[in-house]
């Protein structure tokens, strides 16, 4: 199995089981509270219900006005300053829905506003992350070649130890500014930066939504927006160097797999069929590349023909020959090649052929073509041509390569 599938199935495993542990932690943790928190407020309604002596239909029209008019608390939410807010939380992704469109128009301008916007914001913030690693990287070496160190190049472990102190500092300084202005305890406003900067945007807690801050207090609108925008900016370096790695490993391991399977294609060349070396040994499907057989013999002397067996037979062997490449490619492996049609020899004479010798030089009765035999003593005396029992040979041998 490939690494990436292997690493896709181990994603998906470990994600399951950290949601099923997660699941139960909360259950753990919040589903007695939650259980309390029922049962007051049902205790509470039924006391209102008693007091006022009003239906159970008047109380509910009374909850849907009070719903209703939360957002209202902060002063008109769709003027400029709050349209400009609520389009910050879209195109940011954190979506606290403390306020939303009601009209059809407003809810078809936010899915276009999105399709466009969510793009540009994820590019934009990343583009200011790795800026933000840069800097952090000129800004370590240079402290490092001032102090003298041996090693001043940052590591990915001296950047990542960078922007986490960076996003501590920004939610630490964030949290003191809102626990000022919105009265929430320190501990909340960690929770609500936190939330915020990870665009989880619960909107259980959301800022510039008390005393009609959003028209009263322009200092205060300005910093919230400087704040989400920075803070997501440091926290999409750190993201750029922890999860964009991970994500990236598939990709680089299938591009390496692409490259190494092109480079085994351009550097393979087989042939198939009988291969005659020059001391004559017979590889039958031979496999192999740059003249080298599979038990390292040499052959950059060979024959690979339809001709009859050397081995003595009169079985006719088709010949195989295919290339992966082109075959300029082997041209070395047959230095000699005779076209057999311009040779002029008669079919009938080619009877039996004999094995070559260690010095590849052909012996014996090799071949009776009309040619000249040279045997051990080096003598040469032409040969000449016998009958043949069988049939008249009467294809056309294709290629034909002698070291003589």
């Amino acid at each position: 199995m490939k690494k990436q599938n292997v690493r896709t199935i181990s994603l998906i495993v470990c994600t399951f089981t950290y949601l099923l542990v997660g699941a139960a932690v909360f259950d753990a943790l919040e589903s007695e509270t939650e259980k309390r928190r029922w049962e007051a407020l049902q205790a509470v309604e039924d006391m209102i219900i008693r007091k006022y002596n009003i239906s159970q239909e008047d109380f509910k029209v009374m909850e849907t006005v009070v719903l209703k008019s939360e957002p209202h608390k902060a002063g008109q939410q769709w003027k400029f300053t709050g349209a400009f807010y609520y389009a910050t939380t879209v195109l940011t992704t954190i979506g606290y829905g403390h306020s939303t469109p009601t009209t059809r128009g407003g809810k078809l301008f936010t899915m276009c506003y999105a399709i466009v916007g969510i793009p540009l914001g994820l590019v934009m913030f990343q583009s200011i992350g790795e800026r933000v690693n840069r800097l952090s990287s000129y800004v370590i070496k240079a402290v490092r070649t001032s102090l003298r160190c041996k090693r001043t190049v940052a590591s990915e472990v001296d950047l990542i130890c960078v922007v986490t102190t960076l996003s501590s500092l920004t939610i630490a300084g964030g949290a003191a500014a809102f626990s000022r202005f919105e009265g929430w305890s320190y501990f909340d406003s960690v929770y609500y930066c936190f939330i915020t900067l990870t665009t989880i945007g619960f909107g259980d807690m959301v800022a510039l939504q008390k005393d009609n801050a959003l028209n009263r207090k322009p200092e205060y609108v300005m910093f919230a927006l400087i704040f989400i925008l920075f803070g997501l900016a440091i926290v999409a370096a750190s993201l750029n160097l922890l999860v964009l790695r991970f994500v990236t490993m598939n990709t680089e391991d299938e591009r390496r797999d692409e490259a190494q399977a092109m480079q085994a294609l351009q550097v393979a060349v087989k042939l198939e069929g009988d291969v005659i070396t020059s001391n004559g040994s017979i590889l039958s499907g031979y496999e192999g590349h740059d003249g080298q057989s599979l038990n390292g013999t040499n052959t950059s002397s060979m024959c690979s023909c339809r001709c009859i067996c050397l081995n003595g037979g009169n079985r006719h062997k088709k010949q195989q020959y295919k290339m992966r490449r082109s075959p300029t490619h082997i041209r070395h492996l047959l230095p000699e090649v005779v076209p057999m049609q311009d040779l002029n020899y008669d079919t009938q004479s080619m009877h039996t052929i004999g094995a070559l010798n260690g010095s590849g030089i052909m012996s014996g009765s090799h071949m009776g073509i009309g040619l000249d035999v040279v045997d051990d003593t080096g003598n040469r005396s032409p040969i000449k041509p016998q009958p043949h029992p069988q049939k008249l040979l009467k294809r056309n041998v294709s290629l034909l390569s002698f070291r003589i």
